[in-house]
């Protein structure tokens, strides 16, 4: 028995659920830019007022761990950090290219006599992805990596397998790729509801981060822009 606050924070999308015994019991998100900071504490509120007694009633807070966006992660992490802390209850984080691939295969209902492979993809800007490969047991077919999309990207895979792409950095491959093996699921966002399962199988082996020193898994250095200079 466990009650999980999910935290998705990694993308646009700000989205917070809460899991009972793996089922999501209540769900608030947005797709509004730049709404993390303001949101999601909202969401956490209404979410506790509505479906719990109090914030005790909570076993475990949940993060979407990364790859994404800087900002976006650091909100989240910060978020989970404070309230594990003040509630002294475990953490436990969950990868978001492996989330994003739950949800897609919760939603894909294509068919082929090809094996599928689920290929989330985060937009890193320019024609840059933050991607994985994950078969249809969601293992690990490619590790989490940033990739420049080109032609060749799935060479050795794309001839025997059905490639499922989804994300908001999925959109770039269109006009890079005709490929009768590839689908698109168009209307697909993150949503801290896909935390749900992993999460709680997570929670039941005990698979908890170190809150003190659990960092986001940016994947790349953060390298800030020169600020803007009114006038120029």
């Amino acid at each position: 028995m466990s009650t999980l606050l999910c935290l998705e924070t990694a993308t646009a999308v700000c989205s917070v659920a809460l899991v009972r015994d793996g089922s999501v019991t209540g769900l608030r998100e947005t797709q509004i830019t730049n709404s993390h900071a303001a949101l999601v504490a909202v969401f956490i509120d209404e979410l506790i007022r509505d479906h719990l007694s109090g914030v005790k009633d909570i076993d475990g807070v949940v993060v979407s761990s990364g790859p994404g966006s800087y900002t976006g992660l650091r909100i989240g992490v910060s978020t989970a950090k404070g309230l594990c802390y003040a509630l002294d209850i475990p953490l436990l984080s969950v990868g978001t290219t492996l989330s994003m691939a739950w949800g897609m295969k919760s939603v894909f209902n294509g068919a082929s006599d090809l094996p599928f492979i689920y290929a989330p993809m985060i937009d890193a800007r320019r024609m840059e992805v933050y991607t994985a490969l994950y078969n249809h047991r969601l293992e690990v077919v490619q590790p989490v990596s940033a990739q420049i999309i080109q032609p060749d990207m799935f060479d050795g895979l794309i001839e025997k397998h059905l490639i499922i792409l989804a994300g908001d950095g999925a959109q770039k491959c269109k006009a890079v790729f005709n490929h009768p093996n590839l689908r698109f699921i168009d209307d697909f966002t993150n949503s801290a509801a896909h935390l749900a399962s992993i999460a709680t199988a997570k929670f039941e082996q005990q698979h908890f981060e170190d809150t003190a020193n659990f960092e986001p898994f940016y994947l790349k250095d953060f390298i800030a822009g020169k600020p803007k200079v009114k006038g120029l």
